[in-house]
């Protein structure tokens, strides 16, 4: 199965967040239902043989396209949030950025032990948060089945450090 052809639609966004970043913006994806159908089949194509239990999804941009993969899996969809978003009792994992430190939290109840969750987001750029995510996972008692992304910046080789968690590391488009 071919890769769909995201990467006419995507558009880059100079000094985005800060100067010197070039922010891959995924959401023109959103205006084209039949495109946004293809990646999800696509993901199902490379999520073939591995058995998930549920994805975590990771806020913001990782909830719109693994939440219709949970849907199309027929699967629960986890939100991984940042601190102080979720109500109830959490879970934390503190991780570090270019700039500082951030943390992000899962409810205490929303994995259970045993399962094999997909990690998702819409970019793979430093890693930071999907590895915290796989930490997040680990510390739940359960395990990472796979990485799956909209988007892989293959020039900065960050899909590397993620194989600590998992050999099974996909994405619908690289750059």
């Amino acid at each position: 199965m071919q890769a769909p052809a995201l990467k006419s639609i995507v558009t880059d966004c100079y000094d985005f967040p800060k100067p010197g970043i070039v922010f891959k913006d995924i959401t023109p994806l959103l205006q084209h239902p039949e495109l946004c159908a293809e990646i999800v089949t696509y993901m199902r194509f490379q999520l073939k043989g591995i058995q998930i239990d549920a994805i975590a999804g990771i806020e913001s941009r990782g909830f719109l396209f693994g939440m219709l993969l949970a849907h199309a899996l027929q699967i629960p969809f986890i939100p991984i949030r940042k601190a102080g978003k979720l109500p109830g009792k959490t879970i934390s994992q503190c991780y570090d950025l270019e700039y500082g430190s951030a943390t992000i939290e899962v409810q205490e109840h929303a994995i259970q032990k045993n399962w094999n969750v997909l990690v998702h987001d819409d970019l793979l750029a430093t890693g930071g948060t999907a590895m915290a995510t796989a930490d997040l996972i680990l510390k739940s008692g359960a395990k990472v089945a796979a990485f799956n992304f909209l988007i892989n910046l293959t020039f900065l080789n960050l899909d590397e450090p993620l194989k600590k968690y998992t050999d099974h590391v996909f994405a619908v488009a690289e750059y």
